[in-house]
């Protein structure tokens, strides 16, 4: 990115923040200018600085731009070998407690959220959990109250959950029709679904297992570091922090307050109320 296209996109970003609280200033740059040139390219825009004053000034223009700029790449039981590991090492703690509360973080469209339900209910204990599942995609939230996605992709999905330990057939889960397939209900029963956003927001109650699989890794360290403090003060003591492959809590100033479950799969634990404050 060129010294103009940086001061074009600090503009535009401070400019999405003061008009709309959308906080997109401490998300990857790379990342950014990606979607934000697909959506130049659609709109007719040949610079940044094209973008602003249409933000500013149309509603309509800057929603499309909001579900541009929101990463809703997802798939059910994505990391077949991360359910694996929650089956064995993290559901057997947390069914040591009469109740427990689960944050799953930047949830998108609802893929994992449904995911994690199928494994509770196989485990047999998801009538004593509640799902809190958030994201800042309102449009990605609506998607994932239907709990509705296309059939092609459930066969996709099936693949997965056939290696993530599972107990059941997966057809269970989903009735299918018009070459969709609808989630079943008693997988939304214990789901809540709300905004929140990492960038703006504060802790999210006392939470026994915060789930935000590839999310940080369209942050930038700023951000990371905050997302990372707001899990761990929103985690009880001995709370589960599960995050993506590629991301880590190694250099976050956090680090001293969880221990690895598993490595592998980015799974901590919370041992001490710690923070750098």
């Amino acid at each position: 990115m060129t010294n103009i296209e940086s001061i074009e996109m600090d503009l535009l970003l401070e400019g999405i923040y003061r008009h709309y609280g959308y906080d997109f200033r401490n998300y990857s740059r790379a990342s950014l200018k990606r979607r934000l040139t697909q959506h130049m390219k659609r709109s007719g825009q040949t610079r940044l600085s094209e973008l602003i004053p249409r933000v500013l000034h149309d509603q309509a223009f800057f929603n499309a731009l909001l579900k541009e700029m929101s990463i809703t790449v997802t798939e059910m039981f994505r990391d077949p070998a991360f359910y694996k590991v929650l089956r064995k090492k993290v559901i057997p703690v947390l069914k040591t407690y009469p109740f427990v509360k689960i944050w799953h973080a930047g949830c998108a469209t609802g893929e994992e959220v449904y995911s994690m339900a199928i494994v509770l209910t196989e485990e047999g204990y998801y009538d004593k959990c509640h799902i809190y599942a958030t994201d800042f995609n309102t449009h990605a939230l609506d998607t994932a109250k239907e709990g509705i996605y296309p059939l092609e992709r459930i066969r996709e999905y099936m693949e997965n959950y056939n290696q993530s330990g599972r107990r059941s057939s997966f057809s269970e889960y989903f009735t299918a029709a018009y070459q969709s397939a609808k989630m079943i209900n008693s997988l939304k029963k214990q789901i809540t679904f709300t905004h929140h956003n990492l960038a703006t927001d504060t802790s999210f109650g006392e939470m026994n297992m915060i789930v935000c699989r590839n999310v940080l890794i369209y942050f930038n360290k700023t951000l990371q570091d905050r997302a990372l403090s707001l899990f761990h003060e929103s985690l009880c003591h001995g709370g589960f922090l599960c995050l993506g492959k590629k991301e880590t809590i190694t250099f976050s100033s956090v680090k001293r307050g969880f221990q690895t479950v598993s490595d592998e799969e980015c799974i901590f634990k919370k041992t001490i109320a710690w923070s750098d404050g």
